[in-house]
């Protein structure tokens, strides 16, 4: 079983949730059109079932070997690497001034999470070069955009972010990196970075870091970090490589999971090299302002490594459902004249329909990001844009953390329903399970995404956004009941569950958030201690309305009868899938949203407990 593209389900997205329509009728995409779009979804497809997810195993088993600093890819990963390149797929959502091919970031999300689902390992790689490319395009000056965006966004190059040392995880205030500035206006860079995907590899001739450090006079805390380019090989004023950076891969970790991707210990300034002692750097931007520069990194990373979640979701319910199909395994539960196919069997329809559910909710969910991205950058109103913003900056911590923590649900089902032979590392089930597990730890873990979501963006706008989210939720809900007491619809019981749970979805949704602006005043201790179950309540209750909207745009293509993007096979699937997901998957959300009121109940238990003895 190899891994096959979900493009149908992106079409559907695209089309009746996303609003893929509107996006291409912008200026900005007026040279793009549905054709080129599907063109380039079937293009993605067969590249990452033909040429990366063959890889899959082969990461896993063949890890990178480390030797003297250097760090050599396996052949298989050069060979996938360079189809990568050469397909342009580096820099298919990137502008075209810089060589890229412009196209709307939504369509992005699809293509990049084949390319996770295929082999999230090698896909780091790209992953964090896209960050790089985000963060120099809106921050980096005019030479330094000549200087590296090209090679960048051509996959020539790659990049990294480097922000964690030994002693500084989360905490940033606490980096030691330091930037001494020289007379050419260079600095030279001192310390040691740690966990630094691909930071060392021999996939393309450079590789761009970018690095916070400190500079000699640099207050205390996060307020005296600033950022800095440091090549592996410094450029040219022709463009052309030429010393050797004094920056080294000291070695690189073993992991539980994704071992295709080397993570790396990179020295700084340990050895005297071409350049001499220093690992030489560029500031980028204005000293001091590090950190808020790398936020923009780090927003795409965590957007980036969402969808990563989505994608091995995907790849294991694929998994998942070939082996239930092909696995005889005892009589049906009615009764049968011999041992059935176990996809006959109750539990496991429950486990296959969940592991759908989730990944098709998670995936709705960073698409109408994806979309509300596009729009807060290309549409021409300034207030659309303002707005859209808001609601991206709202839902990158929902990607991140509620996709990456179902992710690993997925992946644990899919490790079930093979049973035994789901333990046993030859059937490849449980390398999405070891791969997943990273996914919500890194780029800050699932509570730092719901701190954030909290503190930035509930709090910050008095929970606007989230009130924005609800009203288009119950706009949903109109259309549900419509059709939900239209007697010709048919299946009157389905429309019913999927009106009663979605409204009490969304009430109990407003409700914490009202309790989370009001307690936060009294007692934001508890306020916290729900925090990620905030996040996960929002992933579940946004994952609903899309999923009834998914639902509802089944039915009135059906009552339409007119030609649909998808086949009607896929629309009755859908539907089933989005029936399943207000049934089981949403009312989740309702003991989620009493554990949020009973944050108190957990501060006063700490309390009176030993916990902190």
């Amino acid at each position: 079983m190899t891994y096959r593209a979900p493009v149908e389900d992106f079409k559907f997205v695209f089309h009746y949730l996303a609003n893929m329509p509107g996006l291409l009728d912008l200026s900005a995409f007026a040279g793009v059109e549905t054709d080129l779009i599907n063109a380039v979804l079937e293009e993605n497809a067969k590249f990452t079932a033909e040429v990366v997810a063959p890889t899959n195993r082969i990461s896993d088993r063949q890890p990178p070997v480390c030797q003297n600093g250097k760090v050599e890819m396996p052949s298989q990963i050069h060979e996938a690497f360079k189809h990568f390149v050469d397909g342009g797929w580096q820099g298919l959502r990137h502008p075209e001034q810089w060589g890229g091919q412009g196209l709307p970031k939504l369509l992005a999300t699809a293509t990049t999470e084949n390319l996770y689902a295929a082999n999230v390992a090698f896909s780091l790689c790209p992953m964090l070069t896209d960050g790089v490319i985000e963060a120099l395009l809106l921050t980096g000056s005019e030479e330094q955009k000549r200087t590296y965006i090209e090679p960048l966004v051509s996959g020539k190059w790659t990049g990294t972010m480097n922000l964690t040392e030994s002693q500084s995880g989360s905490d940033l205030s606490l980096v030691t990196t330091r930037a001494v500035a020289q007379a050419d206006g260079t600095y030279r860079l001192f310390g040691q970075k740690i966990y630094i995907t691909f930071g060392e590899h021999d996939l393309a001739k450079n590789i761009v870091h970018l690095v916070l450090a400190r500079t000699a006079d640099a207050p205390p805390g996060v307020k005296g970090l600033s950022l800095f380019i440091v090549p592996k090989y410094l450029v040219n004023p022709d463009g052309s490589l030429g010393a050797r950076n004094d920056v080294w891969c000291a070695s690189i970790e073993h992991k539980l999971g994704i071992h295709g991707s080397p993570t790396a210990v990179l020295l700084f300034g340990d050895q005297k090299g071409e350049v001499g002692a220093g690992a030489v750097g560029t500031l980028v931007g204005q000293e001091n302002r590090g950190l808020e520069y790398m936020f923009i990194m780090m927003n795409a990373a965590r957007f980036a490594v969402g969808v990563q979640g989505i994608g091995v979701s995907e790849a294991a319910m694929q998994k998942a459902f070939a082996y239930a199909r092909d696995r005889i395994q005892s009589r049906a539960i009615e009764g049968s004249a011999g041992p059935v196919a176990i996809i006959h069997h109750p539990d496991v329809q429950r486990m296959l329909m969940t592991m759908r559910a989730l990944t098709q909710g998670a995936r709705a969910i960073a698409c109408f990001a994806a979309a509300a991205d596009d729009l807060s950058i290309e549409h021409p109103d300034p207030e659309v844009r303002r707005a859209n913003q808001a609601l991206y900056d709202y839902l990158v911590p929902v990607v991140k953390g509620f996709s990456t923590e179902c992710s690993l649900e997925v992946t644990s089902l899919g490790v079930q329903v093979h049973g035994g032979m789901g333990f046993i590392e030859e059937t490849g089930a449980a390398q999405f399970y070891r791969d997943a597990r990273i996914l919500t730890i890194y780029e800050g873990t699932t509570a730092i995404q719901a701190n954030d979501l909290i503190g930035r963006k509930t709090l910050r706008d008095a929970g606007a956004t989230a009130q924005h989210l609800i009203q288009c939720m119950r706009q949903t809900l109109q259309e549900l009941q419509q059709h939900a007491s239209n007697p010709h619809s048919g299946e009157q019981s389905e429309w019913g569950l999927i009106v009663e749970n979605l409204t009490l979805a969304i009430t109990q949704y407003e409700s914490v958030v009202a309790y989370v602006l009001d307690q936060t005043k009294d007692d934001i201790r508890a306020v916290y201690a729900g925090s990620v179950p905030y996040l996960m309540m929002t992933g579940y209750v946004l994952g609903g309305w899309l999923m009834a909207r998914a639902a509802l745009a089944c039915a009135n293509a059906q009552t339409e009868n007119t030609d649909t993007v998808v086949s009607a096979a896929f629309m009755k699937n859908k539907r089933a899938t989005a029936v399943f997901y207000a049934g089981v998957i949403l009312p989740r959300a309702q003991a989620l949203a009493l554990a949020i009121h009973q944050g108190v109940t957990l501060t006063h238990a700490v309390e009176r407990s030993s916990l902190m003895d």
